[in-house]
This record gives C-alpha cells, sequence and structure tokens, in this order.
C-alpha cells in the first residue's frame, strides 16, 4: 500500500437499491471499472443546489391564510351565523392562496 498511487480509501454505505441504481447508472457509460467510474462522478458529477426560500415564504403566507380560515370555521360553528363579512375574508384569502400560487409558478425555472 505504501507505493500506491491513490493511497487514501473513502468508503460510502449504500442500501440494495442504491446500489442497483449506481451499477445501472454506470453501465450507461463505457467501463466496468467502479472505482474509476466513482471517482469520475465524485470530481466531476454535478453539484445541484435547490433554493426552496421562496416556496417557504409562500407555504408561510399560506398557513398564515389557513388559520384565518379555521378561525371563521369556528365563530360559524360556534354561532351558527354566517357574517357576509365572514365571507369576503375567506374569499380574500382564497385570493390570495391563488395569487401566491401564480406567483410561485411565474418564478420556477
Amino acid at each position: 500500500m505504501a507505493n500506491r498511487k491513490r493511497p487514501i480509501t473513502l468508503r460510502c454505505p449504500v442500501t440494495e437499491q442504491e446500489r442497483s441504481l449506481i451499477f445501472q447508472k454506470m453501465a450507461q457509460v463505457p467501463t466496468k471499472n467502479f472505482a474509476a467510474y466513482a471517482r469520475k462522478m465524485l470530481i466531476d458529477g454535478y453539484v445541484i443546489r435547490v433554493d426552496y426560500s421562496e416556496l417557504k415564504a409562500v407555504t408561510a403566507e399560506i398557513q398564515k391564510i389557513g388559520a384565518n380560515v379555521n378561525q371563521i370555521a369556528k365563530r360559524v360553528n360556534a354561532t351558527g351565523n354566517v357574517y357576509e363579512q365572514d365571507l369576503a375574508e375567506i374569499k380574500g384569502a382564497l385570493a390570495e392562496i391563488w395569487r401566491l400560487q401564480r406567483l410561485s409558478l411565474l418564478k420556477a425555472p
């Protein structure tokens, strides 16, 4: 081992399903040498970083709207009356949800 070109060994445990997928992908390139394939993918493979901050912000807004709708529903169930203001607030909340949805879709790649 002292005179090996690559003396450092990296290990990565995988499931049987992951192993199968790795070998399926390896079959797509002209190599049967797993070490060469793994080294090439680790060095030159793509790193994909997804920014979920917009989605998290939209989700937070929808959760706030949902809390408002739940408060209205609780009041309606307690009193048995539906007020015009409550209906207008629900319609406004739904319009806001659709606006946020469209905005998210427009910003999607």
